[in-house]
């Protein structure tokens, strides 16, 4: 595959982490550039500077994805006075289009803290702080033997997802009555006559952000002139979309045993934590980036242990359990290998490159001994 286009990367990222994840103050999407622009390869990286962008252009690469949106608040001018102004100029002056995969990517069961729970050996994942409000069941009715097509249809759109198990639904036989009025071209029936019909009234269930997708779908595979369907919201979590993660460790480890194996995960020379207990630990809740707004919810979850970043000073008093501040950077380290993961699945044979210039913002100084 030697050419894609940036709308094809848009769509990709889409299907595996849709834009309307993302929390309110993010700005995700596609930054700098045209979704009609053509691309031969693709560089990734967690934050955007101005040598990846050099080394793009060196590399011929059309096309950065970054984490972290380098247009984060509003930009009054584009000149030479800021990083990000600079940044935004490059890339246009080199024809290179930009775009971020931020708390999208964040949200998603499969996403920035699924590959962090994989490098620390996790096991038994399941969402910290599930997304709530975010499902509704979608009812339908067909005729009998349009009622295969339609359940598929519906599921290829996304609907039917509970936890590890797909193309979920209800289904249960009675009869529609209607009485086509003039203008009508009914699939079964006459005009002006009432009419009644062996239908299956079938029942899914449907994340919010995807069911106008799951609706043209079913409605373009039914084959009734008008189709008749409800939506009800639901209370329940949905499971596959929220903040944080939780898993289980192999073997328990003693903390002095955790943190030695995080920090060697993580290569870094120095951790962040509270008080160590003699606890042993087993089960460890985590999160990639800020997340000590997580931390009720990791007690809640019987978490012995806690591993996020930008942890602020009162949250290590008191915590309940081993608190771990392994740094912004280190914590989400693995997110240009998540996004390559997911373009190879789909583009296997498209050029995808890693920035040789990754930037830290945070260092570590360690006192000779």
């Amino acid at each position: 595959m030697n050419e894609l286009f940036v709308k094809d990367f848009l769509a990709l990222f889409e299907e595996e982490a849709p834009l309307a994840l993302q929390e309110q103050y993010d700005n995700a999407g596609l930054l700098v550039g045209s979704p009609e622009q053509a691309v031969k390869s693709v560089m990734l990286c967690l934050d955007l500077s101005e040598a990846i962008v050099e080394q793009a252009a060196a590399k011929g690469c059309g096309l950065i994805i970054a984490h972290h949106p380098v247009i984060f608040k509003g930009l009054k001018s584009l000149g030479t006075r800021t990083e990000v102004e600079r940044i935004v100029v490059s890339a246009i002056r080199k024809g290179i289009s930009i775009m971020a995969m931020h708390t999208n990517l964040d949200n998603v069961f499969h996403g920035v803290n699924h590959i962090f729970a994989e490098k620390l050996g996790l096991e038994n994942l399941h969402i910290l702080r599930p997304v709530e409000g975010d499902l509704c069941k979608l009812v339908t009715f067909c005729p009998l033997s349009h009622a295969p097509a339609v359940r598929e249809a519906m599921f290829e759109a996304k609907a039917g997802h509970i936890g590890n198990y797909d193309s979920c639904s209800f289904n249960s036989e009675g009869f529609g009555t209607f009485r086509a009025l003039e203008g009508a071209d009914p699939f079964v029936g006459q005009v002006g006559t009432i009419h009644s019909e062996p239908e299956i009234r079938i029942e899914t269930i449907v994340p919010l952000h995807q069911l106008t997708a799951v609706v043209a779908a079913m409605t373009n595979a039914h084959p009734y002139q008008e189709v008749a369907y409800d939506v009800y919201p639901l209370k329940n979590a949905n499971q596959g979309i929220g903040a944080g993660m939780v898993g289980t460790l192999k073997e328990p480890m003693s903390e002095l045993e955790f943190l030695k194996h995080l920090g060697e995960v993580l290569g870094i020379p120095a951790l962040r934590h509270n008080t160590l207990r003699g606890r042993m630990i087993s089960k460890v809740a985590i999160c990639g980036g800020s997340g000590a707004f997580l931390l009720p919810d990791a007690r809640k979850a019987g978490a012995d242990a806690f591993v996020t970043a930008d942890i602020k000073y009162h949250d290590f008093f008191d915590a309940g359990l081993l608190l771990v501040d392994a740094g912004h950077y280190e914590t989400e380290q693995f997110t240009p290998q998540l996004m390559a993961r997911m373009i190879k699945k789909k583009f296997p044979t498209f050029a995808v490159l890693f920035s040789e210039h990754e930037y830290r913002a945070v260092h570590y100084f360690v006192k000779p001994q």
